[in-house]
């Protein structure tokens, strides 16, 4: 299987850098995967799980938001912010989805909302998928 590029970025750290066969993105519009001699695009991370392929290999990271781009057989992604799996503290997750879900009952309703709504989902999901026998 040919392989390409895949950078992960981070305000605080280059994550991985290196040559993949395959990444699944977790995008705004939905997950999708990206393969050698995929068509080049430009799209919008919420948050969720990076999964790297290299062979047999997996390499998984957790990304809060950020900006996927391929082009020219390279992947990078520019995360708000980003970690490996096994370096996310549940705790601190379940934590900060706790104080979320307390701030949108201060929130008004409208757009503003479903759009902390929306996240709040999206933190659920990590953290089901890190921890799939803890439950809320």
């Amino acid at each position: 299987m040919p392989s390409f590029q895949f950078s992960l970025v981070s305000p605080e750290e280059l994550l991985f850098a290196g040559q993949v066969d395959q990444v699944d993105l977790p995008g705004m519009e939905g997950d999708f995967g990206v393969l050698a001699g995929h068509a080049p695009i430009v799209a919008a991370l919420r948050p969720g799980i990076v999964t790297a392929t290299i062979g047999t290999i997996r390499e998984k990271f957790v990304v809060f938001g950020g900006l996927a781009e391929f082009s020219q057989a390279e992947l990078t992604i520019l995360a708000d912010s980003a970690s490996s799996v096994e370096d996310v503290d549940l705790a601190e997750l379940k934590t900060k989805i706790q104080e979320m879900e307390e701030d949108l009952t201060k929130t008004p309703p409208g757009d503003e909302l479903d759009r902390a709504v929306a996240q709040l989902d999206h933190y659920r999901s990590i953290h089901i998928t890190l921890a799939p026998a803890t439950a809320f």
